[in-house]
């Protein structure tokens, strides 16, 4: 049943936190700062006690092996892409792992989840994703896996490399595919007004968002974002490197869950972290 499954993702208050440490997936040296060795970052998130920790293949054990029953869920990234540098390369893709949902259920994993990437034109890696989730919905609806889809509009790489556009108007017609296409959970950019993020939200017909954290920035603005997003209607939020970038990642991801299960304040928040 995927419900159990999705119950295992998402906490008592509805809502889910889940730690993305998968970026070593994407052959980027710029994205290995604070997970070079990935047993101990692994081993301070899942401390922190997130809902969810996401990972690849190769790292997923580094949870799972974890003794006691009260570990983080594992969401399982399931393709990989080489968009994110600069320059971008001769030949881009986004390509699926071999046998997902295989691998998913053999590493016990709560959900896997997979990219929608609209690259400014670059339509052949828009269209390998909408192939990999096509592919990925019947595997995972035949074995009771939850599909989370990252609908993910970026910016041309020419500007920095792995920049987000939050363009509503980009945003909400991608997440619309997403859901279309049958996913079950939605990881999607923030907009840049995050005040219109309740947009975001109706478009996605109820099927529950989580929204990425992009970029490391302070700890003032990020749980700033988050609590608004909260208000907005997100389900959560699934950050990477304002968690595993930080000085203090376990009391960061202690500070985010309470913004996102309990409603704390961002000056309460603020304290946990101080």
């Amino acid at each position: 049943m995927k419900a159990a499954r999705i119950n295992r993702l998402f906490g008592m208050s509805g809502n889910c936190f889940d730690v993305a440490i998968d970026h070593g997936m994407f052959n980027e040296k710029s994205f290995l700062g604070g997970i070079e060795n990935m047993a101990a970052a692994v081993e301070v998130v899942a401390k922190a006690a997130p809902d969810a920790i996401q990972l690849p293949p190769g790292t997923a054990p580094l949870l799972q092996a974890r003794p006691g029953k009260d570990r983080p869920a594992l969401v399982l990234r399931t393709d990989v892409a080489n968009v994110y540098g600069t320059p971008l390369p001769k030949l881009l893709f986004s390509e699926v792992i071999d046998q997902p949902v295989e691998q998913a259920v053999r590493l016990d994993a709560a959900c896997v989840v997979v990219n929608l990437l609209s690259l400014p034109d670059q339509p052949e890696v828009y269209r390998q994703c909408v192939r990999n989730i096509n592919g990925l919905k019947h595997l995972c609806d035949l074995a009771s896996m939850p599909l989370m889809v990252e609908p993910l509009v970026m910016q041309d790489n020419a500007r920095g490399g792995y920049m987000v556009d939050g363009d509503l108007d980009k945003i909400v017609p991608l997440v619309r595919q997403a859901v279309e296409l049958g996913a079950d959970i939605i990881k999607a950019d923030p907009c840049t007004d995050v005040s219109q993020y309740h947009r975001v939200i109706e478009i996605a017909q109820g099927v529950p968002v989580l929204v990425r954290g992009g970029g490391k920035v302070s700890d003032e603005e990020i749980l700033t974002r988050t609590s608004e997003l909260m208000v907005q209607g997100a389900r959560g939020i699934v950050y990477g490197r304002n968690v595993i970038h930080h000085q203090k990642p376990a009391e960061m991801t202690r500070a985010l869950m309470a913004i996102v299960h309990d409603g704390t304040s961002v000056a309460d928040a603020l304290a946990l972290v101080a």
